[in-house]
């Protein structure tokens, strides 16, 4: 008799065939934030998922942030951090120390990814024009060097997908004076999925997707069409920080985006659970003409 442990297996990889065949040669926007890039062992869970959808034909492209990395240089340098309505204040030696930083851990990723036997390649969104910015103010307050994406010159993505390399983008631009500019993460990551009309968009963050009740894990929403997603806004059950992130979303897939998902960094493989799995382990917010994968009973 066969071991259960081992027909088990074989009932996951049959379960993500269908999801390998339909999103074949398809691109996939990763934002990758949140504890998953402080922890070693999560950030290494997180690349092989990635390495993965590579290999088994998706094509990937990994948009990430460092928040949590620029904050603790900025206090290793003594500098004193400055924030107005919860953003950043950029000034000068900020941007060129969260530059700096970015790049950092962009070039640790990438040797993550090539270590797994992927080539990759790390970019800014400074190279080859990708992302074009103006500056950004909260409330009418300037906040320094923060952009708000204004044009998306995919190109060079294209040119990296096209000769086999998996690209790592961090999300830092110029405007049209060629000054650089801080991008949040989400909005840079967006805005590259509606420019190559990615299938998917996952946010890998530090909540588990979107419940009926924040308090109450198990009222997890697994799938959910945008007027769903916007009734939750207006009836309050979303508020806080979660608000900006499921109009990220709204805004991607009006933009071309088919599906975008909201996962949990902090569990182990999320991502692949996510994507070759019939209820998912997350959020996924589609078009009003999606289809649902999964069904209630």
């Amino acid at each position: 008799m066969v071991n259960q442990k081992y027909l088990d297996k074989a009932e996951v990889l049959i379960e993500a065939l269908p999801y390998i065949q339909r999103f074949n040669r398809k691109i996939v926007v990763v934002k990758y934030g949140g504890s998953a890039m402080i922890d070693q062992e999560l950030k290494e869970n997180v690349i092989k998922d990635v390495v993965l959808l590579k290999l088994v034909g998706f094509k990937p492209i990994i948009v990430h942030g460092g928040g949590k990395e620029i904050s603790r240089w900025v206090g290793k340098v003594g500098m004193e951090p400055r924030f107005i309505n919860g953003l950043r204040v950029t000034d000068e030696a900020t941007m060129e120390l969260a530059e700096m930083v970015l790049a950092k851990v962009n070039k640790e990723l990438v040797t993550l990814v090539q270590s797994l036997g992927i080539k990759a390649v790390g970019i800014s969104g400074k190279d080859g024009g990708l992302l074009q910015v103006e500056k950004k103010y909260s409330d009418g307050q300037d906040i320094g060097y923060v952009g708000e994406v204004t044009q998306v010159n995919p190109k060079i993505l294209y040119d990296l997908l096209e000769k086999d390399f998996l690209p790592i983008v961090f999300p830092v631009g110029t405007d049209e004076e060629f000054k650089t500019y801080n991008i949040n993460a989400d909005d840079a990551a967006c805005a590259i999925a509606e420019a190559v009309h990615a299938e998917k968009l996952a946010f890998l963050s530090d909540i588990e997707g979107v419940c009926r009740d924040v308090n109450d894990p198990s009222t997890l929403i697994s799938e959910l069409h945008v007027h769903e997603a916007e009734k939750l806004i207006s009836d309050g059950y979303v508020g806080g920080g979660m608000i900006p992130k499921i109009k990220n979303c709204i805004d991607a897939i009006e933009n071309g985006v088919n599906r975008v998902h909201i996962l949990d960094g902090r569990i182990p493989h999320s991502l692949l659970l996510e994507i070759f799995t019939n209820k998912g382990i997350g959020t996924a917010i589609l078009r009003e003409d999606g289809e649902k994968y999964y069904h209630e009973n």
